[in-house]
């Protein structure tokens, strides 16, 4: 299993596109499940995960935990993947002020 992991300051009103982009297993190797665990700082953070061309999750509430996120609690949604999908985890931010995103992302061999 890989994990990838990342914490951000979102400014108020935007969107990070892609908060895996670069990282080891952006690009899934071999069918996989991938599970999304995040957190943020407070309330007002939304989140996205595309595997692939499916959409498995989009721009849902990411709750207020204000740590890292802890699995099996902040387990956001699980979906798979085949070789050569790409993982997109977007994190925007709704509210009038900055906050910090936590994302953990497991790619689990099938």
């Amino acid at each position: 299993m890989s994990i990838m992991t990342d914490t951000q300051s979102v400014a108020a009103n935007t969107t990070i596109s892609n908060v895996v982009a670069g990282k080891s297993k952006e690009f899934v190797q071999e069918p996989s499940v991938v599970t999304l665990s995040a957190t943020g700082s407070a309330a007002g953070l939304m989140g996205t995960l595309i595997i692939g061309e499916e959409v498995v999750m989009d721009d849902q509430d990411i709750g207020p935990g204000n740590r890292f996120p802890v699995v099996p609690d902040d387990v956001l949604v699980s979906g798979g993947a085949f070789p050569g999908d790409r993982i997109v985890v977007r994190v925007r931010n709704r509210t009038a002020g900055a906050l910090t995103s936590w994302v953990r992302v497991d790619v689990e061999p099938a």
